[in-house]
């Protein structure tokens, strides 16, 4: 089982988006929808799959650190 953690988007050209994880950025193709420069989103397989509410991904982020701790 994957787990798909959220990034940022922090660059566009074309249909290739630059997405910022924190500690990395990788690439991932945008096949469809509409996407903007500091959208949040989940990709799968390279491909930019769903965008997410910044709030949600918030609270995903809280859950993850707090395991950090255990």
């Amino acid at each position: 089982m994957c787990l798909a953690v959220p990034g940022k988007i922090v660059g566009i050209e074309g249909d290739v988006a630059t997405v910022d994880y924190g500690s990395e950025r990788r690439v991932a193709r945008i096949v469809s929808g509409e996407y903007s420069i500091g959208d949040y989103v989940i990709v799968s397989a390279k491909v930019v799959s769903e965008k997410v509410d910044e709030e949600q991904v918030k609270g995903w982020m809280e859950l993850l650190n707090a395991g950090e701790n255990c």
